[in-house]
């Protein structure tokens, strides 16, 4: 009979040896939970394909996020939802926009809170896309001008960090530029450097209500084929100034994950978006997966790709089950 030389076993035979010797540990410090805001007071708009999720007014932003915190969740991101949306997208820019009050409500009710916005004009826009259009084209130069007033009104109310997501080229400097000039040379920036046009965002579009009019993302979005290019967007953006980059969405490209952490060893973030999370809720929903299980070995793989930040809608629910699990 064969014995083995070696016995790998050894070390998985109970869960406390396994606990002692797992590589890979998810802590509720990795989490960063998504909200969306939009205008009214008692606002509690359930979102169909997101189950658990909802368009929340202040008021319910502010109840919301005091429970996500007593989890132990300390950061949340911030997508605006306005009551009339124009060209410009002009709530984007103003002081009395639905991120602008978002932010002073949340700063002063819960000041422990730390608060990242995302900036971006798709969600402002009567068009849906990303900035200045130039006929059906997005004007990346125009729309960087843009970009610069929005993260100026969203650090004079209060940010604690933002998060360009736009795709444009140029957006960090800029918008390092504007902050510096503007006094907020500390304000980090969390950017969305790699970022695909991927079809797994569809939840996401419902929830936000900013899918595109007319065409599409692919001309800013980056081509899910490629991978080298996504290296040098993050190379680009960190030269900018990026304190933080970014891979979404995460599942479908973990490699690229693994490759930018590898690469420039820079705090990173992944974004497990909205359609990764649909799915493992519908087919829990129908039986065919354990949910907890799933969604902890989801979030675990993507911290073991390299995310040291992990912008999930699972937040609540994983935070929980980390709870529950000491």
């Amino acid at each position: 009979m064969y014995t083995p030389e070696y016995r790998m076993r050894r070390l998985r035979a109970n869960s406390n040896i396994r606990s002692l010797i797992r590589e890979t540990h998810l802590s509720v410090d990795d989490f960063i939970l998504p909200y969306f805001v939009v205008p009214g007071r008692g606002v509690r708009n359930a979102i169909k394909s997101m189950p658990g999720h909802f368009q929340l007014s202040i008021d319910e932003l502010i109840k919301d996020a005091r429970e996500a915190m007593k989890l132990g969740i300390k950061a949340v991101i911030l997508f605006g939802i306005p009551e009339s949306k124009d060209p410009l997208g002009s709530d984007a820019v103003s002081d009395e926009g639905i991120i602008s009050r978002a932010l002073r409500a949340l700063k002063d009710a819960l000041p422990g809170l730390y608060v990242i916005t995302d900036v971006c004009f798709c969600e402002y826009t009567d068009h849906g896309h990303c900035g200045l259009l130039h006929g059906e084209d997005v004007e990346n130069d125009g729309t960087l001008a843009m970009l610069q007033d929005q993260v100026r009104v969203h650090a004079r109310n209060g940010a604690d960090m933002v998060a360009p997501s736009g795709m444009m080229d140029g957006m960090v400097g800029a918008i390092r530029q504007a902050l510096d000039e503007e006094g907020y040379s500390q304000l980090p920036i969390m950017s969305y450097a790699v970022k695909y046009a991927s079809g797994f965002y569809g939840p996401f579009r419902d929830a936000a209500e900013s899918a595109p009019q007319f065409g599409d993302r692919n001309s800013y979005q980056m081509d899910p084929a490629n991978g080298d290019e996504a290296m040098r967007e993050a190379a680009i953006d960190i030269q900018e100034g990026a304190d933080i980059i970014m891979v979404k969405p995460a599942m479908p490209y973990l490699d690229i994950l693994y490759r930018v952490k590898q690469e420039f060893g820079m705090p990173t973030a992944a974004y497990q978006v909205s359609g990764e999370f649909a799915m493992i809720k519908a087919a829990a929903a129908n039986g065919w997966l354990e949910h907890d299980r799933v969604m902890m070995e989801s979030l675990i793989a993507i911290k073991r790709a390299g995310a040291d930040l992990i912008l999930t809608y699972f937040a609540r629910e994983a935070a929980l089950k980390l709870g529950q699990d000491r």
